[in-house]
């Protein structure tokens, strides 16, 4: 549980405008108050950052940016369909950063990482085809099924993401306990630090 929470809170953080775009679109407040309240958010999520300290992560820049462009297109182009199809761009943004060899380091404790970080590696690149199938799958519903999509929207990203991240820390887990164990019975070669 303690993995589960450490990983859990910066992933909310760092998708916060966006998570908080899609619930109000999908709780009726319309395009433009959605995107005002993401854009608000996103904004703060990024300002505390910095008012830490801290780098501001690539998943937090492109929630920023994704709020802003929606926010823009909505305010100059009024056109709904759109704003539908700008996620499918967002996520084949964020699969292509998630390409990135390391990208999950910073959700997991530091003395896990030792032990796991190939799993993570890989994990980062079942990620990355998560938001290709999303983009796709977007783009489908959006010019296809255009009124179900409000409702695709408020669930299938956050479904999906969740999905995956409890099977993400599961395995991480059983992974972790079983390199541990097969070190203690000298099966693996100890980590440099032991």
């Amino acid at each position: 549980m303690k993995v589960l929470l450490y990983a859990l809170g910066p992933m909310l953080f760092d998708s916060l405008g966006v998570l908080v775009f899609a619930v109000l679109l999908v709780a009726g407040a319309g395009i433009v108050p959605a995107t005002i309240a993401g854009t608000i958010i996103a904004f703060a999520v990024v300002a505390i950052e910095r008012m830490r300290g801290h780098s501001v992560a690539a998943l937090q820049w492109i929630s920023l940016a994704s709020v802003l462009f929606t926010a823009a297109a909505t305010l100059f182009t009024g056109d709904p369909r759109f704003v539908m199809a700008k996620p499918t761009i967002v996520y084949l943004i964020v699969g292509s950063v998630m390409l990135r060899k390391g990208w999950l380091n910073r959700y997991i404790q530091p003395q896990q990482l030792a032990i796991v970080g190939d799993v993570m590696d890989r994990f980062g690149m079942i990620w990355a085809a998560l938001m290709f199938a999303s983009a796709a799958l977007n783009l489908v519903i959006a010019m296809f099924f255009t009124g179900w999509w409000p409702l695709f929207i408020g669930i299938f990203p956050l479904a999906s993401k969740f999905g995956l991240f409890a099977i993400h820390i599961a395995v991480v887990h059983v992974v972790t306990q079983t390199r541990l164990r097969r070190r203690a019975n000298g099966e693996l070669q100890p980590l440099a630090a032991e």
